[in-house]
């Protein structure tokens, strides 16, 4: 998981809100969350604390935490400055995670998280492959980066799969609050068109 994934902040300069397109893959559907995704999210993911240990989010202590974070993904929708998906295998219909870009004019971040019992399935390769070329498809975006811990080495994997490219370490860039109250280092990877 890169960091992220429930930040919702940041301004998609000069572009008015558009709706979150609907995206699919070979064995995922992306969609935009609603609010009676909360339970479902609760009890997949955003509760437990292996899921969230490399995040910038604490786990939730409540079902009414993730409404809370939805109410912001619907209003980071609103007012163009996010697009978060929530993923969902095609055979069910119940979420296993999300991802998410928040943009700033010409570019965009990426964060996600998957449930723990779809780890090493590869799925979330497939969902951010399919974010990053779709967003890049999009003629007001140049740039898809993301940061993620230097010690989360499956997120490292992921990004590197999808062909983002490894642009250099920041150092004492986030605070990752299920590992350290003071900030750690990340690498930053991108990806450009």
């Amino acid at each position: 998981m890169t960091a992220g994934a429930e930040a919702t902040s940041g301004a998609r300069a000069g572009t008015a809100s558009r709706p979150v397109p609907l995206l699919e893959t070979a064995r995922l559907r992306l969609r935009p969350p609603t609010l009676d995704d909360a339970p479902l999210l609760y009890a997949r993911y955003t509760q437990d604390p292996i899921v969230t240990r490399n995040l910038t989010w604490q786990p939730h202590d409540s079902v009414e935490r993730t409404r809370m974070f939805l109410q912001r993904c619907l209003a980071g929708i609103a007012d163009g400055s996010v697009w978060p998906w929530v993923l969902i295998e095609r055979d069910d219909d119940r979420p296993i995670g999300m991802i998410e870009l928040r943009l700033f004019g010409h570019r965009a971040d990426l964060g996600y998280v998957l449930a723990r019992d779809r780890w090493g399935r590869g799925l979330m390769t497939e969902a951010a492959r399919t974010v990053v070329d779709s967003s890049l498809a999009d003629p007001a975006i140049f740039r898809v980066g993301a940061v993620t811990d230097i010690d989360n080495l499956a997120s490292a994997r992921v990004l590197d799969k999808i062909g983002m490219q490894r642009e250099g370490l920041l150092r004492r860039w986030l605070v990752h609050p299920n590992l350290s109250p003071e900030p750690r280092d990340c690498w930053s990877f991108g990806r450009v068109r």
